[in-house]
């Protein structure tokens, strides 16, 4: 998922391409995250992953009962992404180290606020189960 800076005609393999392309600045973490043909994707035109977007449709079709959040900022777009994802019932799993913020204090913010208000699992991904996330139930 992500921003759709603001082209509301954006184009995923375009947008794709374009990060794979040589000398633009994210092109080492879009080459370890380069989609399969058979991934889901959702361009999101605001912070929220749910807000005016078909997430929330196409988890209901993969029956997602919990998500996983990283990337970038956890004080901005998986706060409000985390927030919605709450409010619709789904346990959320955001590990510390796997997500960032521009100012290290807000991250950590964030991430307090997150664990206490939205009873998200915020342990480090080397401490996080995946089996265990396949069959947690809500």
């Amino acid at each position: 998922m992500n921003d759709n800076f603001g082209k509301w005609q954006s184009d995923f393999k375009k947008l794709i391409a374009h990060c794979l392309e040589d000398g633009v600045r994210g092109q080492p973490i879009a080459e370890i995250l380069k989609p399969e043909p058979e991934d889901y994707f959702v361009l999101k035109p605001k912070q929220s992953g749910f807000f005016s977007t078909s997430l929330e449709i196409l988890l209901k079709h993969l029956g997602a009962e919990t998500l996983v959040l990283t990337g970038l900022t956890a004080d901005i777009c998986i706060l409000f992404t985390a927030s919605d994802a709450h409010m619709r019932d789904y346990h959320l799993w955001i590990p510390s180290d796997c997500v960032a913020s521009q100012d290290e204090n807000e991250n950590t913010r964030a991430l307090d606020f997150m664990q206490r208000v939205l009873e998200a699992d915020i342990r480090p991904s080397t401490e996080l189960d995946l089996k265990e996330l396949r069959t947690y139930q809500v």
